[in-house]
């Protein structure tokens, strides 16, 4: 999956955009939908929108093939830079991070309303995090749906529902 981005080649980089952008790679990083080169690849947007410190440097000049290696090295710092929050991978708020960054996506049309719940209930389940706990069941949904041959477009707008939800 690659994370939605906004910026472009042609003009400035609105700096909110480019935190929005770093929160939603962190939170795809968190639950495994992008490498780490995603989040270097933020931290330069991040530096072309006026950002500056030595650890949101050290992270954008991070070489995308050693990614995986060296961005957790200077993560936690970057991030209190630019004034986000670091969690610990596999931990309670940094699944809760990854759903909404996936909710965005969703948002965004990148993912579908039933990949969002399909994704969700096979991460979470029904018991590991009960902000999800509603995608799930909207995805038990999708399958009753498919089996009875049933239309989804309502699924899909509840969906997209949580999704907001999820976001706001």
């Amino acid at each position: 999956m690659t994370a939605t981005t906004t910026s472009g080649d042609n003009g400035p980089v609105n700096p909110e955009t480019a935190v929005s952008e770093l929160r939603t790679a962190l939170g795809l990083w968190y639950v495994g939908q992008v490498g780490a080169d995603a989040l270097v690849r933020a931290a330069c947007t991040l530096l072309v929108a006026g950002f500056d410190g030595l650890s949101l440097c050290m992270l954008a000049a991070v070489s995308v093939r050693d990614a995986d290696a060296e961005v957790p090295e200077y993560l936690e710092a970057a991030l209190h830079e630019v004034g986000l929050d670091f969690h610990p991978r596999d931990t309670p708020a940094a699944r809760e991070a990854g759903l909404r960054a996936m909710a965005a996506q969703t948002l965004a049309q990148v993912l579908t309303p039933r990949r969002l719940t399909s994704w969700a209930h096979c991460a979470f389940g029904h018991t590991t995090l009960d902000l999800a706990e509603r995608l799930a069941e909207l995805d038990d949904l999708y399958d009753m749906a498919d089996y009875d041959e049933r239309p989804t477009g309502d699924l899909d707008a509840e969906v997209m529902a949580e999704a907001r939800r999820l976001t706001s």
